[in-house]
């Protein structure tokens, strides 16, 4: 049987189409990673390591955790980052996804803030107050676990159930007494509405944020998945050692002053570190405490939700 070639005219053209962007970008790796505003786009673009990756990132942006576990869990994207005990109630209602890696915060980055006026001094202060705080995160069990130090139940207290936007308005506005808030909300407060620190959560959570992925890119994907973890604990490591540079690259972004990104990533002092059984076990306590205060709906065991890359 033989063959006519083809006219040499068809086969540069095949070679250029083969060479074209387009097609290089469809050969190319790609993780679909999800970003919070100051989140893990901007650590690794100031850091410099979001360049030279032996894959694409495609960004998805998310103004919360909870729409952004909602994605992951529908395996609309392939990892993203959050605090401990969103994860934790997401992985505890079977939802098919696992922590890869995680950072830690200072205990003080989760706190409670009172408006000019509102004559709280201390914790103790807080009975028979309003206080706005987001539903079964952080905040959530931080405020609950300040309470009880205090000796003070749920019930000796009035929460609104308010995202950071509403919060803010209704502190400042004296619809609400005080707020559980995280940073940079609490500096920004601080410095720039004369609100007042409170009390914060220095020993009694782990303060801890999750890399998590789906199982399917766990299965498909794990090379690129440790790439980015490695990278992003590096780029921990980069802003820890360069926090007023690392204020000045996001200050734009989250449209705030220089100096209220200065004071909070002081106090962050976000870290990376090893997911070894002392964390795990650590975690795990936070996590039953939570579920008995039922912000976590289900017990759950914490090595379960792991996965070592």
């Amino acid at each position: 049987m033989s063959h006519t070639p083809l006219p040499r005219r068809a086969l540069l053209a095949g070679a250029a189409l083969l060479a074209s962007p387009a097609v290089l970008r469809a050969q190319t790796p790609v993780l679909r990673v999800a970003n919070q505003r100051g989140g893990l786009r901007s650590l690794l673009e100031a850091s410099g390591l979001a360049s030279d990756l032996p894959f694409r990132i495609e960004w998805y942006e998310f103004p919360a955790a909870q729409p952004l576990l909602e994605a992951l869990n529908a395996y609309a994207i392939d990892v993203g980052s959050m605090g401990d005990l969103n994860f934790f109630n997401v992985f505890s209602s079977g939802a098919p996804i696992k922590a890869i890696s995680a950072t830690r915060s200072d205990g003080a980055s989760q706190a409670v803030v009172a408006r000019p006026g509102a004559g709280i001094a201390d914790a103790a202060g807080l009975r028979g107050k309003r206080i706005a705080a987001a539903r079964g995160g952080w905040t959530h069990y931080s405020l609950l676990r300040i309470l009880e130090k205090q000796g003070l139940a749920p019930g000796d207290v009035s929460i609104a159930w308010l995202l950071p936007a509403d919060a803010a308005l209704a502190l400042r506005s004296g619809a609400v007494d005080a707020w559980s808030v995280w940073e940079p909300f609490t500096s920004l407060e601080i410095l720039e509405f004369q609100a007042s620190l409170v009390a914060d959560a220095r020993g009694l959570t782990p303060s801890a944020s999750f890399l998590a992925a789906h199982d399917h890119a766990l299965r498909d994907k794990a090379p690129l998945l440790k790439e980015l973890s490695d990278r992003v604990a590096r780029g921990w490591d980069w802003a820890r050692g360069n926090i007023p540079d690392y204020a000045r690259a996001t200050a734009t972004l989250l449209r705030q002053p220089v100096p209220v990104l200065e004071r909070a990533y002081r106090v962050n002092d976000t870290r990376a570190i090893p997911i070894d059984e002392a964390a795990i076990a650590e975690w795990q306590e936070a996590a039953d405490k939570a579920q008995g205060f039922g912000v976590i709906p289900r017990p759950l065991k914490v090595a379960e939700a792991i996965h070592r890359l």
